[in-house]
């Protein structure tokens, strides 16, 4: 695979965004960055997705990082120059929480199998680990958060504040199984991880991510503060293909609060690819088993794949983005794909298939 590739060609001016239809015309074929297999699996999957639609992708490939950057615009999808673009990467903020949590257990300020030190209707007990592997029996989400008056479909967390958090957890809470008896996804529990690893190092989300992630691999685009973006957010989409509201995810930041670009996504992915840490090497190991071909470790999901291979993968999703990312650490290789295509468009269900296709692809390279 080609070495790291700064792509400058002309952009496209930026157009009001329509709901499409019909296909693109294909401008990907024949551009020197990407095979002619890579284009094809690329325009298969989003030839149908609407105009202003924005997909940033890194390939890594043994040492070597491939950034590309496609947009369509006047019904054309064709490759923009690369920059550094920042999207909504919803749940692959889960990754970042479990990052969290494992440095705080190598840094011997948490256990993993030790109860969260927050109080819990009718006195449940849930340790860090079963919050980051979603076996704490928690619900997907609170279910107050449906009933505030200000409640937005648009923004959904803006004002799920700490004292409501608190509050349900204390007076509201049913859990949909015993903690630790099996897996259910929940986004109240990474994000509840999130808060009670602020409480126990006295530091907000931010400063914990700052200083324990993005400081140490050189995230330098990476922030659950949308005004450190500094113009560089791309616009998410709806549904519709319509330009909509950024989530603010207040207390249940661990969730999916954290922006990000794939020049730091890659970083991040390189270190774990390269660098024989025990915080990462610990935010990868098997706690659970989901099915036959995958096991969960703290945050990342562990694909079995049908080679025999191993791929720990993640994706994202809120009202005007979706987002995956793959990587094998075995053979050196990884796929990061962030867009604005909301994850409520028919189209998002092909984010994680051109994911692993693309890693499919790596592999005969």
């Amino acid at each position: 695979m080609k070495k790291l590739v700064q792509l400058i060609l002309s952009s496209f001016l930026f157009a009001s965004c329509t709901s499409q239809s019909k296909d693109a015309t294909n401008q990907l074929s024949g551009k020197v960055v990407i095979s002619q297999e890579q284009a094809a699996i690329i325009f298969e999957k989003v030839k149908n997705v609407p105009n202003g639609t924005h997909l940033s992708f890194a390939f890594l490939d043994e040492g070597n990082t491939l950034i590309l950057d496609i947009k369509r615009e006047n019904d054309t999808l064709g490759i923009i120059s690369s920059d550094d673009y920042v999207f909504e990467i919803g749940s692959i903020s889960k990754v970042f929480t479990s990052t969290l949590l494992a440095d705080a257990v190598v840094n011997n300020i948490v256990a993993l199998d030790e109860p969260i030190g927050m109080p819990l209707k009718d006195d449940v007990k849930i340790t860090y680990k079963q919050l980051s592997n979603h076996t704490s029996g928690l619900p997907r989400l609170p279910k107050n958060l449906f009933s505030l008056s200000s409640f937005r479909s648009d923004n959904p967390y803006k004002e799920y504040n700490e004292n409501l958090l608190e509050d349900y957890l204390l007076k509201e809470l049913v859990l949909d199984q015993a903690p630790g008896e099996k897996s259910s996804y929940s986004n109240l529990g990474a994000g509840l991880l999130g808060h009670v690893l602020s409480i126990k190092t006295d530091s907000s989300y931010e400063e914990l991510l700052q200083n324990r992630i993005f400081s140490k691999y050189e995230l330098t685009l990476s922030t659950s503060h949308k005004e450190n973006i500094k113009g560089n957010l791309v616009l998410g989409r709806d549904k519709k293909g319509e330009i909509t509201s950024n989530w603010d995810f207040a207390s249940l930041q661990g969730a999916g609060g954290v922006f990000s670009s794939v020049g730091d996504l890659a970083r991040f992915v390189n270190a774990h690819l390269y660098n024989d840490n025990e915080v990462l090497a610990l935010s990868r190991k098997r706690t659970s088993n989901l099915s036959k071909n995958m096991d969960m470790a703290l945050g990342w999901h562990i694909i079995k794949t049908q080679a025999g291979e191993k791929w720990y993968w993640h994706n994202g999703g809120t009202g005007g983005y979706s987002s995956s990312m793959t990587m094998d650490i075995e053979n050196k290789k990884a796929v990061i794909l962030l867009s604005n295509i909301s994850s409520f468009h028919n189209l998002q269900k092909n984010i994680d298939p051109l994911c692993f296709e693309l890693m499919n692809d790596l592999k005969k390279q």
